[in-house]
């Protein structure tokens, strides 16, 4: 029997607009490299490949046979919306089990579990909701098995989105219906800003901490982690110290 963790997997991240730069697809790259003991290849799909670093692997954002999506209208770009064509099939030549991650984490554990839980979709469970939304920060399933979920989007337009805020309440609702969404264990990954951070006046005092058994940190909304490397909160209501563990993963 083939060991499972000699068996190649893929990395995939999405780069569009200009919210993140080339620093962040590059440090993603650094960081899984770091974190990921089984072989890998690493992809970026984007529309701007500037600054992105030459031994990176990156494709056009592809296109999905759904005129919205390929002629970019202003809607896909908001709300993690591009994030679908992840589920094109084919997706060029890439094949088999698929970890998505979002350009705004810092991966703090090996990454090897996320592809060993089993299950089909498997997503981190939205830290705020209480109905089953996923957040897809990262998530894992394998290349061209849910290309069902687009061509549902295309022949329910607009409708379909007029009922869900975003991509992630879209593809965990629709995935959930079909009895193949799972979670990952809810201690791996975790939020900077609900589970990091001191509360109230402690985080004036004390640096933000990793949370027991964390393998990945997400950096939704603000701070982003350079900014959280600097101090700097985003929000006048909240205060943090310049988080030195941040500084040592972000890399």
């Amino acid at each position: 029997m083939t060991d499972s963790s000699s068996k190649p997997v893929n990395v995939l991240c999405i780069k569009w607009g200009k919210k993140y730069g080339p620093q962040y697809v590059n440090t993603l790259h650094s960081m899984v490299s770091r974190h990921l003991q089984r072989p890998f290849r690493f992809v970026c799909l984007t529309d701007d490949t500037a600054g992105i670093a030459a031994h990176i692997e990156t494709k056009p954002i592809p296109l999905v046979g759904f005129d919205e999506f390929d002629q970019r209208k202003p809607w896909t770009f908001g709300h993690g919306w591009l994030k679908l064509t992840s589920f094109a099939n084919p997706l060029y030549d890439l094949a088999g089990p698929t970890l998505f991650l979002d350009l705004d984490i810092v991966i703090v554990d090996r990454l090897d579990p996320f592809f060993d839980q089993p299950g089909e979709f498997l997503v981190i469970r939205e830290w705020d909701k209480t109905d089953g939304t996923g957040n897809t920060s990262c998530y894992r399933y394998t290349i061209g098995a849910h290309a069902d979920a687009l061509d549902y989007l295309k022949q329910g337009y607009p409708q379909v989105t007029q009922q869900v805020r975003n991509e992630q309440e879209f593809i965990t609702g629709y995935l959930a219906k079909q009895g193949k969404l799972g979670y990952w264990p809810d201690a791996w990954c975790r939020s900077f800003k609900r589970h990091c951070i001191p509360t109230a006046l402690m985080s004036w005092f004390q640096e933000a901490t990793i949370p027991p058994g964390a393998r990945l940190i997400a950096f939704h909304g603000k701070p982003n982690p350079p900014d959280a490397i600097a101090g700097m909160s985003g929000k006048w209501y909240r205060h943090i110290k310049p988080c030195s563990w941040v500084a040592e993963h972000w890399r």
